[in-house]
């Protein structure tokens, strides 16, 4: 097989499969996992599915009965524009990756010279050689949380516009203090697992939650529960998706995704390698230990505050 497979047959497939892939958050949930469970051994691409699975919570939220009440359209629009922007740039770098890990395995030869090609960084060319002469997954699923943090830091989070509109706008600072810088991991049993991160627009703390979930994601007791919720539970975008486990008689107050929002058009201005002008921190790399912290009591929480918060605006308004 391998001797009639060539750049270009592999160059075009990993270009329509990311295309294909990339139309919107429902999409890169759907790819990242099915990924992970043909290729259990690329963890990271789990751990993707899973934040990923955030990501949409948080945007159709931005469309569902409470923060309609709280927030203007222009600021919901900016702030969606923003979840969106950030994990199609993730997507679009890191899928070719894994696409040319699986076209090495099914023929044989090592591909990851092409990944110039999709404007992957020299710090991943080497990250992914090494993975495969060695096969340390935590080192590579970490090297994948680093190189992907540092594709959106300066498109995204130092962005003069999205700095100025977004990250020190009152809208984000709510959004902010009530679910965006917590990630959650969700049980068919209405359980709730995960991490939250001060302080989110820095660099080394994304890095530093990313460790955390992915040791709550592989190496916690959770592990086959995070699993089986995957497989089971196909995502819709909406919050209903794990609160129909965490709340069994609520009604939906979730809209899902494709109903409210269309596919995004994005392009990709700034394509330099990240990792030729910026170094890596080595205590990157140090292992984290981290007590796994239950949140389901404070989410009811913080879903009780925000309701409350929301209907006194509205008291004082009216007063």
């Amino acid at each position: 097989m391998s001797v009639t497979i060539n750049e270009q047959t592999v160059y075009h497939d990993i270009i329509n499969r990311t295309d294909k892939g990339n139309k919107d958050n429902i999409s890169r949930t759907v790819h990242y996992e099915r990924f992970y469970f043909e290729h259990p051994e690329i963890k990271w691409a789990f751990l993707a599915g899973m934040v990923s699975r955030n990501a949409g919570y948080s945007m159709t939220d931005l469309k569902g009965e409470w923060l309609k009440r709280a927030l203007g359209q222009r600021e919901r629009s900016l702030l969606f524009y923003t979840y969106e922007r950030a994990n199609w740039l993730i997507f679009q770098d890191a899928y070719p990756q894994l696409l040319l890990y699986e076209w090495q395995k099914k023929t044989g030869r090592d591909w990851f010279h092409l990944l110039p090609s999709f404007h992957g960084s020299a710090f991943m060319m080497k990250e992914w050689r090494r993975f495969t002469s060695c096969k340390d997954g935590e080192r590579l699923y970490v090297s994948q949380i680093i190189n992907e943090q540092n594709v959106i830091q300066q498109p995204v989070l130092t962005h003069p516009v999205y700095r100025r509109r977004v990250f020190l706008s009152l809208p984000f600072r709510l959004q902010n203090w009530l679910h965006y810088s917590t990630v959650l991991f969700p049980t068919v049993d209405g359980k709730l697992y995960g991490f939250s991160v001060h302080g989110f627009r820095k660099l080394s703390n994304r890095v530093l939650l990313g460790k955390k979930l992915a040791s709550l994601l592989f190496d916690s007791q959770y592990s086959a529960s995070f699993r089986q919720f995957a497989a089971e539970v196909m995502p819709t975008g909406s919050r209903h998706d794990y609160e129909q486990f965490v709340y069994p008689k609520k009604i939906c107050e979730s809209p899902m995704l494709r109903r409210v929002y269309p596919f995004i058009q994005h392009h990709r201005s700034d394509k330099t390698d990240w990792s030729k002008r910026s170094s890596v921190n080595p205590s990157w790399f140090c292992p984290v230990h981290q007590e796994t912290t239950e949140m389901t009591e404070w989410y009811k929480q913080k879903q009780r505050q925000l309701k409350a918060g929301i209907l006194l605006k509205e008291i004082l308004l009216k007063k």
